[in-house]
């Protein structure tokens, strides 16, 4: 049996990082370690019209929306797996490229602040959307600013605390740099991604917030841009710019 490691194939939009950045992130995170990956739609030819195809496969169960994850001959009887949500891309990438910790409570604790940044990841998303998905903000900005206003004034500093606490009390091993343990894991990704895009989109908010939150803002956040994979990464064009994805700038939602 080979013991070689398999190239992971992450299968997103192109051109935004959206979800696909928390899958991103930690296959990133991981290349020193010789993880490899490729992200099919914004480095291969004809990548996204792989990633629909996929989407059109008569396969079981159906693959829902990307993103997706496709590792060759890891699935039943030597097919392809090919997996869909992002949590559930998370949990399963963590043991395999060294992104969680070897204690099982550890571990379980790395999933649920991870699924916790991404709830607050959601919200935001609901901040330019609050009504409908598939209609223009413009269609909805009379509700987008109730929504956003709430979501400063009470979403956003709920959230912080809980992970600013938690990064208290990992200060004996993480020294406010990680959320679990001594080292990276994928909450740590995770939530970066959160603090990073709501930074884009609503930068007079958490300008105002810094001093609330100062392990997060001057630990956790600056320390995770010199991890190592992470810090070329960045500085790269693989890392796209914020556009019409999750984390949208619209100067009336911010704070006035």
């Amino acid at each position: 049996m080979s013991t070689a490691r398999p190239t992971y194939e992450l299968l997103y939009h192109p051109g935004i990082p959206g979800r696909g950045e928390y899958i991103r992130l930690p296959l990133e995170a991981a290349k020193p370690s010789g993880v490899k990956y490729i992200d099919v739609a914004n480095q291969e030819e004809g990548g996204y019209d792989r990633v629909q195809a996929l989407m059109k496969d008569d396969i079981q169960p159906p693959n829902f929306a990307p993103p997706m994850l496709r590792v060759a001959g890891a699935g039943k009887n030597g097919k392809d797996l090919v997996i869909h949500q992002t949590p559930n891309i998370l949990q399963y990438l963590g043991p395999r490229i060294g992104m969680i910790p070897s204690d099982e409570t550890d571990a379980w604790h790395v999933n649920q602040l991870a699924l916790t940044a991404l709830d607050l990841s959601n919200e935001a998303h609901d901040t330019h959307h609050p009504v409908a998905v598939m209609k223009y903000y413009e269609e909805q900005k009379e509700e987008a600013l109730k929504k956003a206003q709430d979501f400063r004034e009470n979403r956003i500093p709920k959230f912080f605390t809980y992970f600013e606490k938690t990064l208290n009390g990992n200060k004996p091993e993480g020294k406010g740099q990680y959320l679990v343990g001594e080292k990276l894991t994928y909450a740590d990704t995770t939530l970066w991604q959160v603090v990073d895009g709501l930074m884009f989109a609503f930068p007079k908010e958490l300008e105002a917030r810094k001093a609330d939150f100062p392990l997060i803002f001057e630990t956790f956040y600056p320390k995770f841009k010199e991890e190592a994979g992470i810090k070329e990464y960045l500085q790269s064009d693989r890392r796209l710019k914020y556009s019409m994805g999750i984390f949208r700038y619209y100067k009336e939602l911010d704070r006035q």
